[in-house]
């Protein structure tokens, strides 16, 4: 694929991330959650692979941050699932069924829950709390020593908002396939 149609498709599904971020979002202990990042990075990491889709989350990431609309766990909740998504593409992309070869939609959410996850809250947040805020409960178990169970709370947050973006993305790209098979055509 051609350089020039990659930063489209960048582009675009950094548009329409960003414009359906502002309206699908909840806030959950400190964070504030956008399951339409997840959609975004399912779509990049399958139609522009690992290293170009890293754009979508930086890219949406900053603008919804400059926009005071998010905080900065929406870099390590956004690039560890298109990394994830556009590798496992490389893998599901030979299988015939669309509904098999994107697939790889679901290792989104391993991606941002197990590793976006685990790095914020216990790399991120103790050396840079102020930049990485979290709630009064889930810092106070982490005073205790409490780890295990602080980061249950915390990826069940991720996973709340990263599945049903996985999902989103998955039902989105099998419906584009039906529709505009050649774009996902390597070329």
């Amino acid at each position: 694929m051609k350089s020039s149609r990659k930063i489209t498709y960048v582009m675009a599904i950094s548009a329409v991330t960003l414009i359906s971020s502002l309206y699908i979002w909840f806030p959950f202990l400190g964070t504030r959650a956008a399951p339409m990042q997840h959609f975004g990075n399912v779509l990049a990491g399958v139609m522009v692979g690992p290293l170009w889709g890293l754009a979508v989350p930086l890219i949406v990431g900053s603008l919804r941050i400059g926009l005071g609309l998010g905080t900065l766990f929406a870099y390590p909740g956004g690039i560890p699932g298109v990394i994830l998504v556009g590798l496992f593409y490389k893998l599901t992309g030979r299988f015939r069924d669309p509904r098999a070869r994107f697939l790889c939609a679901f290792v989104e959410p391993v991606g941002t829950v197990l590793l976006g996850g685990t790095v914020s809250l216990l790399i991120l947040f103790p050396f840079l709390p102020d930049l990485f805020p979290l709630s009064p409960s889930l810092s106070a178990l982490l005073a205790r020593g409490e780890y295990f169970l602080a980061l249950l709370i915390f990826w069940s947050g991720w996973a709340a908002s990263s599945v049903p973006g996985a999902i989103a993305g998955y039902l989105v790209l099998i419906a584009l396939h039906k529709v505009m098979p050649q774009i996902f055509r390597r070329d």
